[in-house]
């Protein structure tokens, strides 16, 4: 392991200051991603700025939304009153991914900026536009089975691997960052990126900016009707094949407003907007879920070992849907 330098922020103006400081330098709270990214040598700073002790835990009402602070651990976001009983859809989704011993580490700011597991991104030996750019993309005609069909380029075909951002992209959530001495607020769809050009950029962070938390607006038309459907190799401890996050308002069996959101199939979280749009106002039977279910896989784009989640994404849809129904 490369030598590093630990300091320890107190304030989050002092993080991110050090931060500024230091281009080469990362945040680590849980560390359950940049340490194993540390032991392989793709990740190689030359500071480590621990930022556990800032007060950024919070889960509360707050101006009449949720606030949650960026080191809130996932277990015990996953347990919380408030969000097991007003956004039970995020809670699936913590409780979906990684184990409990990780979730007991991980914190929701770390979730959000954690790094594509495409494994050659892992493998330093491999070419990977995502870890040196310009080097080329090993997954393109590589074994890409876990790989995107959506969103992807000529440069990148890696996916996210969360589970709780597929959860918050459909509950409209807003994340709160800080810059110095200024806040700006963007939704959380908004916060990931697709590839493009520059895979190496997984979100619209700026330098020096540091993550405050994230908000959920009111969700109480969506608190009864839910579901999370992960399709993994192995039932824990195991990223997405594909990953379906389905939430519903009804009235009776009519759909008054649908939220469609998927992991596993692209460099960030994926809305399904298309498929919302065709569900509202339509009765919540098997085959209006089947037909959104084929308009939200129009346009994914399958590679050579791939092609098997176009339709298991659809299947995966209506099994969202049956379930939240």
């Amino acid at each position: 392991m490369i030598n590093f330098t630990y300091d320890r922020a107190t304030t989050v103006a002092s993080a991110a200051e050090m931060l500024r400081k230091n281009k080469r330098a990362k945040f680590i709270a849980g560390g359950t991603n940049l340490m194993d990214l540390m032991k392989r040598g793709v990740e190689t700073p030359e500071a480590i700025i621990d930022i556990t002790r800032l007060p950024l835990k919070q889960i509360e009402k707050k101006n009449g939304k949720i606030s949650i602070g960026a080191l809130a651990a996932n277990s015990v976001l996953s347990e919380d009153k408030i969000i097991t009983e007003q956004y039970p859809l995020l809670s699936l989704a913590l409780k979906a991914g990684a184990s409990p011993q990780l979730r007991n580490m991980a914190t929701v700011g770390g979730n959000m900026m954690q790094r594509t597991r495409c494994p050659y991104y892992y493998d330093t030996t491999m070419p990977c536009n995502k870890r040196v750019p310009s080097t080329g993309c090993g997954a393109l005609e590589g074994y890409n089975r876990m790989h995107a069909i959506f969103g992807t380029s000529s440069d990148c075909i890696a996916v996210h691997p969360s589970d709780m951002c597929v959860a918050l992209v459909a509950l409209d959530a807003t994340v709160q960052i800080q810059d110095g001495s200024k806040i700006r607020t963007i939704p959380f769809a908004d916060f990931h990126r697709l590839p493009g050009s520059n895979p190496e950029q997984d979100n619209t962070m700026q330098a020096g900016e540091i993550i405050l938390g994230i908000e959920l607006p009111d969700s109480s038309r969506f608190a009864t009707h839910n579901s999370y459907v992960k399709i993994r190799d192995r039932n824990s401890y195991a990223f997405a094949l594909v990953s379906v996050a389905a939430s519903m308002e009804k009235n009776g069996n009519t759909i008054k407003e649908a939220r469609l959101a998927m992991g596993g199939v692209a460099h960030k979280p994926w809305r399904l907007k298309e498929a919302e749009a065709f569900l509202k106002n339509k009765n919540a039977s098997e085959e209006n879920f089947k037909k959104a279910a084929d308009l939200a896989l129009q346009g994914a784009k399958a590679f050579k070992h791939n092609a098997f989640k176009i339709q298991m994404s659809k299947n995966a849809i209506v099994e969202a849907l049956l379930k939240a129904g």
